[in-house]
């Protein structure tokens, strides 16, 4: 009797414990895709802000004349940042499981052009801000950057140049 009773409760115990792992799997299941919308939501935001901010230093050294250089700490957590010196435009790129925008319909927020498109069960996040009187560089060319995400921020120094269609400089350590 004392063998059966040893025996029920090992049962017991791997019964409960396989009912532990299913209901911790099912709960993942459903909440790590909302946890992942949760911080692509937070990253899309940010990178607004971080446009925002970029913007602003470009005008404020644009106003300031030739020769004027300053730091700005980049750090990319997820998707790629372009500098597309051919087209004078930053650009963001994200693919999450965020729906920021309606898909397929471009619209801008604070000078930024925003645009989602849907692909699969992924969302495609675009965010650009496009300058028309100023000339982007990358190391002193017209030379595309892309910088990747990464666990450390890029150090990048934007420089103006001045010139006739008043020249902004990025590099990037």
């Amino acid at each position: 009797m004392l063998r059966k009773r040893k025996g029920q409760v090992w049962i017991e115990t791997v019964t409960y414990t396989l009912i532990a792992f299913v209901l911790i799997g099912l709960i993942l299941g459903f909440a790590k895709p909302k946890i992942e919308e949760i911080q692509d939501q937070a990253i899309i935001e940010q990178t607004i802000q971080v446009l925002k901010e970029l913007d602003y230093t470009i005008n404020d050294i644009s106003e300031k004349g030739a020769g004027n250089k300053r730091k700005v700490e980049l750090s990319i957590k997820k998707g790629e940042f372009h500098i597309l010196s051919e087209n004078n435009t930053l650009k963001f790129f994200l693919e999450g499981n965020y729906m920021y925008s309606q898909p397929g319909q471009e619209y801008e927020e604070s000078g930024i052009l925003i645009l989602t498109e849907e692909v699969g069960k992924e969302y495609h996040v675009t965010l650009q801000k496009k300058y028309k009187d100023i000339n982007l560089t990358y190391n002193g060319e017209e030379e595309n950057k892309k910088l990747l995400k990464g666990s450390t921020p890029y150090n990048v120094y934007i420089t103006n140049k001045g010139g006739v269609n008043q020249t902004i400089d990025f590099q990037v350590d």
